[in-house]
């Protein structure tokens, strides 16, 4: 496992944990990735890898940026995924997108089911604040991963 796979193990998993938690992804977690991402394509591919990993920042910064603006993703979503844009460059940015999108569709449907079954269970009348945001950085973490293991 080389420096870029085991940045986004780590860093994904924190994520997770974070944002399973808490809601939120502190903003060491995308500050760490969009570090490692730099260091790294700086030191395997030179200038033009920090261009690409500039690139993959922000257009991943860009990808959810319209999402966050209508309401339905947090800020700290928008963030990892630019940090994980530059990790894993332009080129594997579009790929990770695609990975993420169906791990996020896929959770949100069990999202829909958990909530259903507990719902009649409990008979609860009104979602709390937390039921009705479904954590994204899992998906997101997802969508990394299997791009990096599809890429390796």
């Amino acid at each position: 496992m080389n420096f870029q796979a085991l940045t986004a193990v780590v860093l994904g998993l924190a994520a997770c944990f974070t944002d399973l938690r808490d809601r939120t992804v502190p903003n060491w977690i995308p500050a760490a990735a969009l570090g490692g991402g730099l260091g790294w394509h700086a030191w395997t591919e030179g200038w033009w890898g920090v261009l690409m990993s500039f690139g993959g920042a922000l257009c991943g910064f860009l990808a959810f940026l319209v999402f966050y603006l209508l309401g339905g993703m947090g800020g700290g979503d928008v963030k990892l995924t630019a940090g994980f844009g530059a990790l894993l460059g332009l080129p594997g940015l579009f790929q990770a997108l695609l990975w993420t999108a169906l791990a996020g569709g896929l959770g949100a449907l069990g999202a829909v089911i958990w909530r259903s079954v507990r719902k009649r269970k409990s008979q609860a009348s009104q979602p709390s604040r937390d039921e009705e945001f479904i954590p994204y950085a899992p998906a997101i973490a997802a969508g990394v991963w299997i791009a990096l293991w599809v890429q390796s």
